[in-house]
């Protein structure tokens, strides 16, 4: 979403966000609120954003001016909107829903109650202790130098390249740049490759920060959609060829959030095509170690098209979020390119935490072992769950990744954000992860949550949609494997 200089947002783009917030039914009061409350708890409209007159907001939504009165009262009351006589109204936060006001970004719930439902992100694993521990035993030969290392630690570097070897990709530690995450390398990577106003090709749906990311260049996110939860190969060709974007950004394996793998033959042929129309891939391979299958992993991307991909990576999924690191891997000079032009943005990664992770790489054979079957657990706990609380609910059962892509087989959108909150837990809406915003009856539902959590979490969802859609209830399950 796109804001003015001061953090004013248009009545226009507050009604695109907020999507089909009656569900076909007579538009009140209280559906508002519990609708713009949504958008403000998931980042939409972050606090400090400055809404539209009451009239031009009633005026978008085509309600009386009264109707958005009330809905504004009443968040005021609960300390989501504040005002002031001259100025207007912005949104915020009240106490207990997690940061603070200025801090920008989305929360994470602050009642110990709520699940959170809203976030993949597995807890750390136990080696992480470990592997800390003997990161200190070998930092003080570290603190003898200066400690900025803006493309990364040798060491670490070098792990990572071998890894790439290992999966059938020649890679040399001048190939890889260490960063503060998958999402800071694929921002470097915006920063360096795409201008104001140039078309970054995204699938839809697709991971929700990096639709903030493209955004926040002033680039132009053009969505390609899945189809049957998989890749329209023609649709993709078709778009680079007539959209000619700067940049595609693809998550091929385990797509975030479908579930989805490219197939080997898929990527041959989307590698042509990246080459045939000087497109760069930006390929997340975030969730790549996280296979949940017995099969044989494809090639890499980057195998079918070096020049044109750029493969950025991150610890954060498979050992844990608060290491904050991730690299990038491309051809050297455009490593080198980016490294010289970090230093507007930052001066390095942190070099204890790159030691941590070094050793976590050194002995993944001991822990990703374990971080699969975590996952492989809840995700099979998640599916018995749906099947007995929501069996009208359909999706596929991915072979890897963090999360089930549900069709809950009725419009809710931000309804059931609302709702499910009321419930105790906190969801994402579906219009996070598109571009325009319009998948009503879809919902991501992470695995990563221990299972007696995950099952009555899907309890409660149950209850909150049988609100909304009671109608529904006692259709009979539809699994697609």
């Amino acid at each position: 979403m796109v804001f003015s200089v001061d953090g004013t947002i248009g009545a226009n783009a507050v009604v695109r966000l907020l999507g089909d917030w009656t569900g076909g039914r007579r538009p009140r009061a209280d559906v508002l609120r519990d609708a713009l409350r949504g958008l403000v708890l998931e980042g939409q409209l972050p606090p400090g954003t400055r809404l539209p007159s009451e009239r031009a907001f009633a005026g978008g939504l085509g309600v009386s001016r009264n109707l958005v009165t009330s809905a504004l009262d009443e968040l005021r009351e609960l300390g989501f909107v504040e005002s002031r006589r001259g100025a207007g109204s912005w949104t915020s936060l009240p106490p207990g829903d997690g940061g603070s006001a200025g801090a920008g970004g989305w929360y994470p719930p602050g009642r110990e109650d709520v699940v959170n439902f809203a976030q993949g992100t597995p807890e750390a694993l136990p080696e992480v202790f470990e592997a800390v521990s003997r990161a200190h035993r070998r930092l003080t030969p570290a603190v003898a130098g200066h400690g900025y290392h803006p493309q990364g630690t040798g060491e670490l570097r070098e792990r990572i390249a071998e890894r790439f070897e290992a999966r059938g990709l020649a890679t040399t530690p001048d190939q890889v740049m260490i960063t503060n995450g998958a999402q800071h390398a694929f921002a470097l990577v915006l920063r360096a490759l795409v201008a104001p106003g140039q078309r970054v090709l995204v699938e839809q749906p697709t991971y929700p920060n990096s639709l903030e990311a493209i955004r926040g260049t002033h680039a132009r996110p053009v969505a390609v959609p899945m189809v049957d939860g998989y890749w329209d190969l023609d649709l993709l060709e078709a778009t680079l060829a007539q959209g000619s974007p700067r940049l595609a950004y693809l998550i091929p394996d385990f797509q975030n959030p479908t579930g989805a793998r490219m197939s080997e033959r898929d990527r041959e042929r989307l590698g042509s095509a990246l080459k045939r129309h000087r497109t760069t891939a930006v390929v997340d391979e975030t969730m790549v170690e996280l296979d949940l299958s017995t099969g044989p992993a494809p090639p890499p991307q980057a195998a079918f098209a070096e020049s044109e991909v750029v493969t950025v990576g991150s610890a954060s999924k498979v050992f844990w979020g608060g290491l904050r690191l991730g690299w990038i891997r491309a051809p050297r000079d455009f490593v080198r390119r980016l490294v010289v032009g970090r230093a507007a943005v930052d001066l390095g990664s942190p070099a204890l935490e790159q030691l941590v992770l070094s050793e976590l790489l050194e002995h993944s054979a001991e822990s990703l072992p374990r971080r699969r079957e975590q996952l492989r657990h809840g995700r099979d706990r998640l599916v018995a769950a749906l099947g007995e609380w929501c069996p009208e609910w359909t999706y596929r059962v991915p072979e890897g990744g963090l999360s089930l892509w549900c069709d809950t087989g009725g419009h809710y959108g931000s309804r059931l954000v609302a709702a499910a909150e009321r419930h105790g837990v906190r969801l994402a809406s579906s219009s996070r992860f598109s571009v325009e915003g319009d998948l009503d009856s879809r919902l991501r539902l992470p695995y990563t949550l221990p299972a007696e959590v995950l099952e009555d979490a899907v309890g409660r969802l149950a209850r909150a949609a049988a609100e909304l859609s009671p109608e529904t209830e006692g259709v009979g399950a539809q699994l697609v494997t």
